[in-house]
């Protein structure tokens, strides 16, 4: 079941596919009229200029209730507004703007509005404690901070003095506390026409933080031109077409969010879905039979979340509407697939890329018989490969062979830095690649198969153990909901594997379960791959973003240090 093979979307509107490549995706694009590139222009100026601006651009649901629609003329003045406001108050291009709310309306006319005006954008999670916010704020050099009243007493006034760089602190809403702008009353009085800064293809836009292991979180750079991946990708990999209602539901925080929740629909003149709320299942179902939305991209937490709830939370439903499923996030089990197919009625799609690749750079297209469990192929522009490094050696492997993931450098939305750490960045190129960190493996038909992260590899008797193999047995069991596989030392065989597993409802854990889901593991994949043990969780720990923490799990099983946990979900240090 795991890897049978899915017939792809059969197109039924005629379209001929449009010329592919970087040049002809470029061409697709308006470029500004002195001949630079900006990314607000060609998210919403172009479509207004080109006689579309009464289309709905963004459909606004409230955590209350509240539903708000903007048209792309709406979104264009706003967004110039917003940049009226910065230039009023001496910010310039080049300055740093950090976003710290949630998923409201300002913050779309923000991202525009700083773009237009050639301020480089670094959104946050609204879900940040004190910390991680001051210090990506210290690490970005920020200049403007847009948040909310609440946000900023609990989270930026303690330690606002220590930044004297920061000149600006606009509140979302018609009030602000002293030393900060109101930020409703300063857009009802600025013009809603702005000329948008010349910005050039490789100034920088966009930068988005990344946590690693340990230290602090790396500053990932993308310039205007990632634009032109934005755009293709979105068209390519999410089947996005003009006047699609479209929903993707990562958090502007996230660089989903960011990529393909703003500017890539934007870009593909298609009405986004902006949901205020957090998950909850009955209000994500109603939302996609009542908005009528045609291509959806989530994540696997949402869908096996949606898959432990039941099939029988989706009985009823009229979910006609919907054309195109993707996943985002961490690699999509196979039975997350085939779930989708059996019961909302089409396969969820999925795709692989990262924060530094800015984009999407494997999938499974609309034209594409999917693999279940297969990342997909890579895109056209897109050059990948398996490979073995050897210091600065690099060696590309055969078919079938595992090794670490890697892509030609040049597509237009790779990163250009890790800001302030230049060594750090060139460690991630050797021998003409850029090397992903990731584990991969490319069947004989040109799928590319996730193995996991290299640091996640276990090695236990001579086997080299992928974690999202182990995974993936386990998810297939009906008793389990979802599955988080480590490696232990263990003096005979080196590592062994131990997983943890939350349970689907009507399940109890206890020792006959984990005798049952062992064998069924070792049935599976054998008894050298099998875990070696079982631990029932209530939950899994993971990222705002959805991915699980691995690493987490075994710093605390082992003792280690933990790293990094300023993007752990639930997390408020």
């Amino acid at each position: 079941m795991t890897r049978a093979i899915i017939a792809k979307t059969v197109r039924q509107d005629g379209r001929k596919p449009l010329p592919t490549g970087w040049d002809a995706a470029r061409a697709r694009l308006a470029g500004l009229p002195g001949g630079g590139l900006n990314i607000a222009h060609e998210a919403v100026d172009r479509h207004v200029a080109a006689g579309h601006g009464a289309q709905p651009a963004l459909i606004w649901l409230g955590r209350e209730g509240e539903r708000r629609v903007l048209s792309y003329a709406d979104l264009a003045a706003d967004a110039a507004r917003f940049a009226h406001v910065l230039r009023a108050h001496g910010i310039g291009p080049g300055a740093v703007m950090f976003l710290l709310s949630g998923r409201v309306p300002a913050l779309y006319a923000a991202t525009l509005g700083a773009m237009k005006a050639g301020v480089v954008v670094s959104p946050l999670f609204a879900a940040f404690g004190p910390e991680p916010v001051r210090a990506r704020m210290k690490i970005g050099g920020a200049s403007v901070l847009v948040t909310t009243e609440t946000q900023y007493r609990r989270k930026v006034a303690d330690w606002r003095a220590e930044m004297p760089g920061l000149r600006l602190v606009l509140i979302i809403g018609d009030t602000a506390p002293e030393g900060c702008v109101a930020l409703g009353p300063a857009m009802a009085a600025a013009p809603d026409r702005f000329e948008t800064h010349p910005t050039l293809a490789e100034d920088m836009a966009l930068l988005h933080f990344t946590s690693g292991t340990t230290g602090l979180p790396k500053g990932v750079v993308h310039v205007h031109q990632a634009v032109v991946a934005h755009a293709e990708t979105g068209r390519l990999a999410l089947d996005l077409r003009p006047g699609d209602i479209y929903w993707c539901t990562a958090d502007p925080g996230w660089v989903t969010g960011m990529s393909y929740g703003i500017i890539s629909p934007l870009c593909n003149r298609a009405t986004m879905v902006v949901d205020e709320a957090e998950f909850e299942l009955e209000r994500w179902y109603t939302i996609l039979e009542r908005e009528r939305v045609q291509v959806w991209y989530t994540a696997p937490t949402a869908i096996r979340m949606m898959m432990r709830a039941g099939n029988e939370a989706a009985a009823g439903r009229d979910l006609s509407a919907l054309r195109f499923l993707a996943s985002v996030g961490e690699p999509l089990n196979a039975e997350c697939v085939i779930w989708g197919r059996d019961v909302l009625g089409l396969p969820f799609h999925d795709n692989w890329w990262q924060s530094e690749t800015g984009g999407i750079m494997i999938a499974n297209t609309a034209e594409m018989d999917i693999r279940p469990g297969a990342m997909g192929k890579p895109l056209p522009g897109i050059t990948a490969g398996i490979v073995a490094r050897d210091g600065e050696t690099v060696t590309e492997l055969p078919d079938g062979a595992i090794g670490e993931l890697a892509l030609r450098p040049g597509w237009p939305s790779m990163m250009r830095a890790y800001l302030g750490q230049p060594e750090r960045y060139a460690k991630c190129f050797a021998g003409g690649w850029y090397l992903t960190g990731d584990l991969a493996m490319r069947d004989s038909d040109g799928y590319y198969w996730f193995v996991g992260r290299a640091d996640d590899l276990i090695k236990s008797s001579g086997h080299l153990i992928g974690p999202f193999e182990v995974e993936s047995a386990l998810i297939e069991h009906p008793a389990v909901a979802e599955a988080a596989v480590i490696g232990i030392p263990d003096e005979t065989a080196g590592e062994v594997v131990k997983a943890f597993v939350t349970l689907k409802a009507g399940f109890e854990a206890g020792e006959a379960l984990e005798r049952e889901l062992r064998g069924h593991a070792r049935k599976r994949l054998g008894p050298a791959v099998a875990p070696r043990e079982i631990v029932f969780r209530d939950s899994l720990p993971r990222t705002r973003s959805g991915k699980i923490m691995r690493r987490l799990l075994r710093a605390r099983e082992l003792g280690l240090p933990e790293g990094d946990l300023s993007t752990l979900e639930g997390d408020a240090r």
